[in-house]
């Protein structure tokens, strides 16, 4: 695995405000098309700030407010294609759905920006989707290498959950290790959490690391740490490394491998370090909260990050209450194969 790794130093990197700026080795401006879709995502950035600032709960970075009704419904296995129609496809109407409110949680080193195309189609149906942006991600201001702890990384998920009326449950969507961030808020707020979703998630079991989710592919926590390069030291390189940084080939083939080259521009301009002591805690889940919990499996059949057959093992051994698969998708199916994503979203939400 060290060998596919690019150096990366500490000195490559410094974090100004909530932005974090790659320097080339060479000290080489950027080519005019990069740095005009960094000028682009940065104003979807501000844009996205501007808009969190007339909603209620600042930390949350709620994107968006409708209210709707729509249909069908089904708790089966399903597997779908991503057929993108131009026509818009709205579902009948629902008059009763109790919980309209989708709560989607990113994962490591993406932020709110990434659910743009799964919020504008909830919208669509009427659903009111809240995109969060955690401790150190998208355009929260927190240095990522001062994040050391999940309680610390979850901290603006847990307080948009503290702050719901009494008698209000959400949808909640976790994607990769936006899957223990969900784990972590069902402990404490199960009754506030109708239904959990898992989207190539790490569904951790009691006692179990994030991190050991993808031990399979990448290796031991003690050999990964000797081998990679990308790690950063914000404490000094004499201390244990604080986070991780990919270089942007390597997002490319893990995340990315079924994504269109806009919206991997978009990313590998918009992505930050992703904080090492969240991923590599232990998380405590009980029968009672976690485990009695409404959970939900969402994986993905061409993911290079989290391979089909370690989310098999995961639902396996820590079995939801249904499975749906999405063909044709990496890691990222709100880029790649959004449409379908947002069928089993709707199916999801309409289970009783």
């Amino acid at each position: 695995m060290g060998n596919n790794f690019i150096c990366m130093k500490k000195k490559d990197w410094e974090v100004v405000g909530s932005k974090s700026k790659r320097h080339g080795r060479s000290q080489r401006k950027m080519p005019a098309e990069e740095e005009l879709l960094h000028r682009q995502a940065l104003s979807i950035a501000l844009h996205q700030h501007q808009m969190s600032q007339r909603f209620d709960g600042s930390m949350s970075r709620r994107i968006g407010s409708t209210s709707a009704r729509f249909g069908s419904t089904s708790s089966r296995r399903r597997t779908l294609s991503d057929p993108f129609s131009n026509g818009k496809q709205v579902p009948e109407f629902l008059e009763n759905l109790k919980t309209k409110k989708v709560v989607l949680v990113h994962g490591a080193g993406f932020g709110a920006w990434c659910w743009y195309k799964t919020i504008a189609l909830l919208e669509e149906v009427g659903l009111l989707p809240v995109a969060l942006d955690l401790m150190g991600s998208g355009i929260d201001q927190s240095d990522p290498n001062s994040i050391t702890t999940l309680a610390d990384y979850v901290k603006p998920l847990v307080e948009y959950l503290h702050n719901l009326p009494e008698d209000e449950q959400v949808l909640l969507v976790g994607h990769s290790c936006g899957g223990a961030s969900i784990s972590y808020v069902l402990e404490y707020y199960p009754k506030k959490i109708s239904k959990a979703i898992f989207l190539c998630g790490t569904m951790v079991a009691d006692g179990q690391k994030p991190f050991d989710v993808f031990a399979e592919e990448l290796g031991s926590i003690e050999s990964f740490m000797q081998e990679s390069q990308l790690l950063m030291y914000g404490n000094g390189k004499d201390k244990p490394p604080t986070s991780l940084m990919l270089e942007k080939q390597q997002m490319k083939g893990l995340y990315f491998n079924q994504c269109s080259d806009k919206d991997i521009a978009l990313a590998t301009v918009s992505m930050r370090p992703i904080p090492l002591g969240p991923i590599m805690e232990k998380v405590s889940m009980s029968p009672e909260n976690y485990v009695s919990s409404r959970r939900f499996y969402i994986q993905t059949l061409e993911d290079h990050a989290l391979s089909p057959d370690v989310q098999e093992k995961l639902v396996r051994e820590n079995p939801p209450e249904g499975v749906f698969k999405i063909k044709g998708s990496d890691h990222c199916p709100f880029f790649s194969k959004p449409q379908s994503l947002h069928k089993i979203l709707l199916e999801i939400a309409q289970i009783p």
